[in-house]
């Protein structure tokens, strides 16, 4: 007879889904889809090509929240059957399927009581990453294409769309930068917490020396913003330049000079566009980010500002967030955190989920601890 009893481990499970549908208020999220749907069914509605935009949007991303939930209550009701099937038949097979489910739902739990943390003004947006090489000639440029990898192989792994804006080669190996959009609920919350100089400790493929080379990178998110009515940007504060999109080696992708560079001359900030059909619509696509990156810059001096004021001093996430170590002890540390992985590998091929969690719970640590 087969003494196969997880009953344990599924009330656990559901007293902590318990309390995320709690915070997550799945009513009000169906009466939102209700009121958008209603919206989006209007024969009006591309009449507004931005506000259509904005409202399918938003009825997209809370199906996709409801559905998670939804799908999760269901698992979990299958979980109970399948336990009872496989102690009736005494199944072997449905106790290692069961076995793995209760594994998994242990995991989709984890990630959704961890998105429950996610109570920032813009948490809840899409979001616009960028990625920076640093210092470290060919080992950097080449480090910040392995980040660019690592972070859509993890949007592909939720599924999650990816649009990448921009990206601007290197002469030798990898990318200067690259620009990407994640068109996901709490994309921005999830992965503000990456954010930062990351840090890569090998040894150099394009060396003759086998020495140890280490090369950074730096990671920017920033939130996909509805509208920033708050930042006005005066024509004289910015220089746009036109250019001609290329591929690695230089190609060219286009053969009309309708990628754009605007310059925001006061804070220096430059955001470049090359992915748009149109020069008009790069230049559209450039002055949203760079209205978001002042919005964000102005609310960070305010907020450093009051810090000051204050006289308290807080961790910051700082420079060389994490660190990624490919010799001697294969390594993945984050040095704000503790937490680390004994496979880079893996970690390159966009398994974070375990990063972001200890992150985001890192970043709502009370104060005082």
């Amino acid at each position: 007879m087969l003494d196969f009893d997880p009953s344990a481990q599924i009330q656990a499970l559901r007293s902590t889904f318990a309390d995320i549908q709690a915070v997550v208020d799945v009513d009000a999220l169906r009466a939102d889809i209700e009121r958008l749907s209603e919206e989006a069914g209007a024969p009006n509605l591309w009449d507004d090509t931005e506000n259509a935009q904005k409202v399918t949007s938003a009825l997209s991303h809370r199906q996709a929240e409801l559905k998670r939930v939804t799908d999760v209550a269901q698992r979990l009701d299958d979980l109970e059957v399948l336990v009872e099937l496989a102690n009736e038949l005494e199944d072997l097979d449905s106790v290692e399927e069961a076995t793995r489910e209760l594994a998994d739902l242990e995991g989709v739990i984890g990630q959704l009581e961890v998105q429950t943390l996610l109570d920032g003004e813009y948490d809840d947006r899409s979001a616009v990453v960028t990625i920076r090489s640093g210092a470290g000639g060919d080992d950097a440029t080449d480090f910040a294409e392995m980040l660019l990898r690592m972070y859509l192989r993890w949007a592909e792994r939720h599924k999650y769309p990816v649009k990448v804006m921009d990206t601007s080669y290197a002469e030798g190996a990898g990318i200067k930068s690259a620009t990407f959009e994640i068109d996901a609920p709490y994309a921005f919350g999830t992965l503000s917490v990456e954010a930062g100089t990351h840090r890569l400790a090998r040894i150099s493929p394009f060396g003759s020396a086998d020495k140890r080379q280490t090369s950074f990178a730096a990671v920017e998110v920033i939130p996909v913003m509805e509208e920033a009515v708050e930042v006005d940007i005066p024509e004289g504060d910015i220089r746009v330049d036109v250019f001609r999109s290329s591929g690695p080696g230089g190609q060219s992708v286009n053969t009309t000079d309708s990628a754009v560079r605007i310059t925001h001359l006061p804070s220096g900030i430059v955001v470049s566009m090359q992915n748009e059909k149109s020069q008009i619509q790069n230049r559209a696509a450039a002055m949203r980010v760079l209205q978001t990156r002042l919005l964000l810059l102005k609310r960070e001096e305010e907020a450093a500002k009051k810090k000051e004021l204050a006289g308290t001093i807080t961790a910051s996430w700082g420079d060389q967030m994490r660190s990624y170590f490919l010799y001697g002890q294969q390594l993945v540390k984050d040095l704000r955190t503790g937490y680390e992985v004994g496979n880079p590998a893996t970690v390159f091929d966009g398994d974070l989920d375990g990063f972001i969690a200890a992150g985001i719970r890192w970043r709502k640590r009370p104060t005082d601890d």
